[in-house]
């Protein structure tokens, strides 16, 4: 006999795997095929969990279900997609020390202190988030600088320190951790990569000062000892606790490694991967361990898919590792550093495209754009077809080229909290007078070009209510600029909701699957506390998600955890 249960408190054993089930009396909203909101009160989820029906007031309800969830008007949305996140990174960020909050040296220099008092048994004190930036830091003439061995040693010195600042794209050691890696005044920077160093004493090299930039972070990394099979498993479940209580529902994993996907997998298997993964691999040796001849298919009733391969073009602003067209204003020696060269990006890319695996290309300068730009037209002579080529970042962009993510189906994978947080850095990094093509996202959508947005977690927090407010303002929290930077790239809230639910479901090759509160694709929403469309910036930054549901699954629960 049908059983028909109303529910006032959800609970994640009430609603089983195999049953029909009616979430009713919600204010309900999705995307529409032409990117407008559609309104509903009511859904009818299969066994499957998949979306039978989408009931609107006054439509008439199934006379019989097996579950009958009264959401209590509630407003009711789809689940977030993070299109540009790294999962493990965020999980393991939980799990060691966090710098991001600090705001000067010395507080910075007191967390390392106490975190490896703390942590006597650690061989290593590992943490991320550093910004110097925000510290302020000035050498002798007065110019911004990296922080040093030396400071680090001051606070840890028995054991060796390794700190990789927010964007992932530096680190900092301490001179325990530069010994055990071997590197020294002698060593070389690899292709792509910078050590930065001490004055030189005549003929010798300076000597390490304790900060590499990009590709020379492996000379430190491949010396930290890895993390255990347990230790992944741990971070996968922090990172998915963390996503979920935020509304995330699927996310695109950029930069996969085989220690990754095997992570993934094992929490597949037990029944224990409940956020959607679109991994991208990191890499083309890593594509190839994990896919073999082509892309996965979907795994565990689409939570898990191997698309494509993460690949570089250059560094990142904060680090004047993005690579430009013409000098930093900061620093006018300097164009950057291209992590991958010309004909190197190119047959990579040939590689990957060659199995049918979709290409991401993270490119943050004018001129690393340019390059992937140019790589993409010439490569789609070849590779025809759906390709929906990626490009990770796309900061600076020059305003020429612009028009160029509106051929070849190139998807603009963007993080608006990226521009609020790095504004001031970025006004400094270039110069008033060459912004136009900074953070575009309006101009971008006006040619064509395809947005998904994500967040770069953990390098910004997997905030995408956050995120929404950024790219409908150009302010940051505290309101500033007035009138948003670089206000004509504002996007109105529906282009902000699709770009993080439907356009980011397309972006992953997930459209059909989820991503849209519409019949056939999986049931993936959350309940919210206020309306997105109505609320003011302030407001969606202050949303709370109420609960998360997976697949017609209840995986979060606000009122029955702790906050994220």
């Amino acid at each position: 006999m049908m059983r028909r249960l109303v529910l006032a408190a959800l609970l994640v054993s009430t609603s089983p795997a195999l049953a029909d089930t009616l979430v009713d009396n919600v204010d309900g909203m999705t995307l529409d095929a032409k990117g407008g909101i559609q309104r509903f009160t009511g859904l009818l989820i299969g066994d499957d969990g998949r979306i039978e029906q989408v009931y609107h007031r006054g439509d008439k309800r199934p006379a019989k279900v097996d579950y009958l969830i009264d959401g209590k008007n509630r407003v009711l949305m789809p689940g977030l997609i993070d299109a540009h996140a790294h999962i493990m990174g965020i999980g393991f960020g939980a799990l060691t020390l966090d710098l991001s909050e600090t705001r000067s040296l010395a507080e910075a220099l007191a967390k390392i202190g106490a975190y490896a008092a703390a942590h006597p048994d650690r061989p290593w004190v590992i943490g991320r988030g550093w910004n110097q930036e925000l510290w302020g830091l000035r050498d002798e003439a007065g110019r911004g600088r990296f922080p040093t061995a030396a400071e680090l040693d001051a606070v840890v010195g028995d054991r060796p320190v390794w700190m990789e600042r927010v964007d992932g794209h530096a680190g900092w050691a301490n001179s325990r951790a530069l010994a055990l890696a071997g590197v020294t005044a002698q060593t070389k920077a690899p292709a792509g990569g910078e050590i930065e160093r001490l004055a030189a004493s005549g003929k010798e090299p300076g000597k390490p000062a304790g900060v590499l930039v990009d590709t020379a972070t492996a000379l430190v990394d491949q010396a930290v000892p890895p993390p255990r099979p347990e230790d992944q498993d741990l971070a996968l479940a922090k990172a998915q606790e963390l996503l979920l209580a935020r509304g995330v529902t699927a996310a695109a994993d950029m930069g996969t490694s085989i220690e990754d996907w095997q992570t993934f997998r094992r929490a597949g298997d037990a029944g224990a991967l409940r956020l959607r993964i679109m991994s991208y691999a990191s890499g083309v040796g890593a594509m190839v361990l994990i896919g073999g001849p082509g892309p996965t298919p979907w795994l565990y009733e689409d939570r898990l898919r191997l698309n494509g391969v993460k690949l570089y073009a250059d560094g990142a602003l904060g680090s004047r590792g993005a690579a430009l067209k013409t000098p930093y204003a900061d620093s006018p020696k300097s164009l950057g550093l291209r992590i991958t060269g010309d004909i190197q990006l190119r047959n990579m890319m040939s590689r990957a495209a060659l199995d049918h695996f979709q290409v991401a290309v993270h490119a943050i300068g004018d001129g690393a754009n340019a390059a992937v730009f140019d790589a993409i037209d010439l490569l789609a002579l070849t590779y025809t077809g759906d390709r929906r080529w990626r490009i990770e970042h796309a900061q600076i962009v020059d305003p020429a080229d612009l028009p160029r993510f509106g051929k070849n189906g190139v998807i603009a994978s963007m993080q608006p909290v990226h521009q609020t947080s790095d504004r001031l850095m970025a006004e400094a990094r270039l110069g008033p007078n060459r912004l136009a093509g900074a953070y575009a996202w309006k101009s971008i959508a006006a040619i064509g070009g395809k947005l998904a947005f994500g967040s770069d977690a953990p390098v910004e927090l997997p905030d995408p209510w956050a995120g929404l407010a950024a790219a409908t303002t150009r302010q940051g929290p505290d309101g500033q600029p007035y009138g948003g930077w670089q206000a004509q790239e504002r996007i109105t809230r529906e282009a902000a909701l699709a770009a993080y639910t439907s356009d980011a479901a397309y972006a992953g090759f997930a459209e059909g699957r989820f991503g849209r509160l519409i019949k056939g694709e999986r049931a993936d929403f959350i309940f919210v506390d206020r309306d997105p469309m109505l609320a003011s910036a302030n407001e969606l930054r202050a949303t709370k998600v109420l609960q998360t549901w997976i697949g017609g699954q209840l995986v979060y629960d606000a009122a029955k955890a702790s906050a994220p």
